[in-house]
This record gives structure tokens, sequence and C-alpha cells, in this order.
């Protein structure tokens, strides 16, 4: 079921991507967000609704990357430790920090009951409707359901014939469109609001790593499009063309130019950065409305919070713990193997 590693290496420019989709998001929700949330409060003098994007990318992100955990797995089981390892440990670090953040602060707007709290532990809530400690988390509901679809894929049917399952998932999608009383479960676990974005992805992967070319991926992008073009709005067709259009300019080489240090720096923590910065920055902005600051002033310290924290849970928690519970993983298979084979002849 092993489909051939790349000879390629990983593009920096992806991390340049999530730190620019980063940076789109905290400003998404530190103006637009923030005064749709608390009107009464001063806040910047701007909207900016690319941050509603910003997801698209990341999820276009997601579909190109997820290669890169498929392709040196064996099994179901390295799939579900690599990526528990890779999402648990900061995501539990974010919440309890940001649970202690919101009661400290006595931010009742922003807090759920008991109940949702302790679901908000398994990952889960998502899938039963149960609020999230932090409405940022909405996207990890889509990304798990992402990863159960993709490990099923490639446990089932391989990745060889990967293009026509595509094509037959995104019939799925126009079903949904036809069937709008489809069950809610069965429309996020097949994420069909999504599922173009990351099939613009995994087909530009498809190129990058040389297993297909452009022009074989052609008619599979069109239909990507299409069923953007015929379920979206206009501005999210864009959206998707845009994506399309950056992603072939990646593969081609001609996204140099964003692989800058900062944006480098701040992709590099951007998972951390966003499980921490959406609830946190609201608590700093409101406190600093409340003590008469200027609303720029309580914009960039909540930014500065969010970096500081999203760094601190990164470095302390996402880095350390998730090599820990992979090279804990990797001694338990070589333990494992060992006693498959059996001790080692005696000499004679």
């Amino acid at each position: 079921m092993s489909e051939p590693t790349p000879s390629r290496t990983r593009l920096t420019e992806l991390d340049a991507l999530r730190g620019l989709g980063a940076l789109c998001v905290l400003t998404f929700h530190y103006s637009t967000r923030f005064h749709e949330l608390f009107p009464q409060a001063a806040h910047v003098p701007f909207s900016f609704p690319g941050g509603n994007y910003r997801v698209l990318l990341f999820f276009t992100i997601s579909g190109f990357a997820i290669f890169f955990t498929l392709d040196r797995i064996s099994g179901v089981r390295d799939f579900l430790i690599n990526r528990f390892a890779r999402l648990y440990p900061a995501y539990l670090a974010a919440m309890l920090l940001t649970l202690s953040i919101e009661y400290l602060a006595s931010a009742t707007q922003l807090l759920i009951g008991p109940a949702a709290i302790l679901a908000n532990f398994t990952m889960l809530q998502g899938f039963a409707f149960i609020p999230e400690v932090d409405g940022a988390y909405w996207t990890l509901t889509v990304e798990i359901a992402f990863y159960a679809c993709m490990i099923a894929l490639w446990w089932w049917a391989g990745l060889r014939r990967l293009e026509p399952v595509l094509a037959l998932w995104l019939i799925v999608r126009w079903i949904f469109a036809l069937w709008p009383d489809m069950p809610e479960r069965v429309v996020m676990l097949l994420v069909l609001r999504y599922i173009p974005f990351f099939i613009i992805g995994m087909l530009s992967y498809r190129v990058w790593s040389g297993q297909r070319s452009w022009r074989q991926q052609a008619p599979y992008a069109a239909l990507a499009l299409l069923s953007v073009v015929t379920m979206e709005s206009w501005d999210v067709a864009m959206m998707a063309c845009v994506l399309l259009a950056a992603f072939a300019a990646l593969i081609a080489g001609r996204l140099h130019f964003i692989a800058i240090r900062p944006l480098l720096w701040l992709g590099g923590i951007s998972y951390s950065f966003y499980l921490i910065h959406q609830h946190v920055g609201f608590v700093v902005m409101l406190k600093m409305a409340e003590a008469g600051w200027s609303p720029w002033i309580g914009f960039f310290a909540a930014f500065l919070v969010a970096l500081t924290l999203g760094t601190a849970i990164n470095r302390l928690v996402e880095r350390p713990a998730g090599e820990a519970i992979l090279a804990w993983w990797k001694k338990r298979r070589v333990a494992q193997a060992a006693r498959v084979e059996g001790p080692a002849p005696s000499q004679a």
C-alpha cells in the first residue's frame, strides 16, 4: 500500500504560506470578529474580511502536506500516533491556558459550561455539536474528518489511482447540493463543504512529487473549480482560482519571494499561534479598552501576547512533546518487531 517516497524535500514556502495565513486570520479576528462579538468595546477602525479565506488556504496546504505523513507510515496506528503527536499536546496546552485566562479575567461571554469543557478534551466536540473552548477550534473538526477520510482511502484503495476517487468525492459533494437535508454528520465526516480546497492541494502535491503532470491533473482541477463555482459565492470561487494558481506557482519555483524569515518563523509556530490567539487576544483587547487605552494599542498588545504564548507553546510543548511521543512509538515498534522475530539462533 505504500507509495514511493518523493525524492524532493519539503517546500519552505509552505511555512511562509502558513505564516501569511496566520497573519490574515489574526487580523480578521482582532478587527472584524472582535467588533461583532463586543460592539460596545472600542475597536480598531477597519474590518478585514479576508480572514475568512484564510481557512481555505490552510485546507489547501493540508491537502498538499498530508502526503508527507502518508508517504512515511506503514499502518493506521502509525498515522494515528503521528497525528496525535502533532496535534494534541499543543491543543491541550492552549486549551488549558485559554480557559485559565478567561476565568481569571471573568470573560463570561467567552466561557462555556463544564460538560462542554470536558468534551473539548477529546478534540471531537465538533462532531457532537458541542461548543468549543475557543471558536477557532472549529477547523480542527474539519481537519480530523479529512484525516479520517484520507487514512481510509490510503488503507482500502491505495493512492495510485487517487484522482478518480477525488472525482467521485466531488460528485458526492454535488449530491449534497441537490440534497440539502443530507445528515449533517455525513457532511462533516466527508468534508463536503471544503473538499475542493483539499483536492487542489492534493493535485498540486502529485505534480510536485513527479507522480503526475499538470496536463494529467487538469481535468480534476477543473472539476474542483467547477464544484466551487456551482455551489459557492463568486468570491469563494475566485479564492479557489487564486489558490490553484498560487500552488502552480509554488511548484514552478515562483514563490521564493515569500520565503522571508518573519513569515517562515511565524509559519513554524502557526499551529500553536492559531490555537491560542483568538480568545486570549479578545481578553487582552477587552481589558485594554476597559483601562481606557487606544484600540490600536489593544490590537498590538493582543498580537504580542498571542505571539509570545504561541511561541512558548510551540517551543515548550508542541515540539518536545511531539518528538517524545514519536520516539516512544518508534522504540515500541522496534521492541515489537524484535519479539516477533524471536531470539537470534545460538552459535555452536
